[in-house]
């Protein structure tokens, strides 16, 4: 017998890994020219700072772990918050989707990087803001609020 705490373990880690994924992808994608680990070691650079970009496949690797690790963050967060909050839990999964999409990507832009030891500045500008939003809709909000509805909270 699943209980409510399996499938909601269960939608953090599929949505974590789904979500990872497809940014990850997103990311690499739009960033061809630095490559993929490089594109890993930008995250690494979070921890630590311009070192993670001398570091090669070592800091690459925590990249990979720190982006999984915050994928799961934000599925977990979504998993618990969705069901609670009327205003989410009543939306459509695809509306619920944008909400923690932009939500992700405020909290990420806004607090996450800029406090981090990575040696960049969030991008500003039409354009790399609104491509950040659509790439976390896409990629993080749609999955995590699909995952999050047909696992933990599947409606007849």
């Amino acid at each position: 017998m699943t209980t409510s705490r399996d499938a909601a373990l269960r939608a953090v880690a599929l949505g974590a890994l789904l979500a990872g994924t497809l940014d990850l992808g997103a990311a690499v994608l739009l960033n061809l020219h630095l490559g993929p680990a490089t594109v890993l070691q930008s995250i690494a650079s979070g921890w630590a700072g311009p070192a993670a970009f001398e570091g090669g496949g070592t800091f690459a690797a925590l990249g990979a772990l720190t982006h999984y690790a915050l994928m799961a963050v934000i599925a977990g967060v979504w998993v618990v918050l969705a069901p609670r909050v009327s205003l989410i839990r009543d939306l459509s999964w695809p509306l619920a989707g944008v909400v923690c999409g932009v939500a992700t990507w405020a909290v990420m832009s806004l607090i996450v990087v800029p406090l981090s030891a990575a040696p960049f500045d969030v991008a500003d500008g039409a354009r790399p803001i609104l491509q950040g939003l659509v790439v976390h809709v896409l990629c993080v909000g749609l999955p995590v609020a699909w995952v999050a509805r047909t696992v933990v909270s599947p409606r007849t």
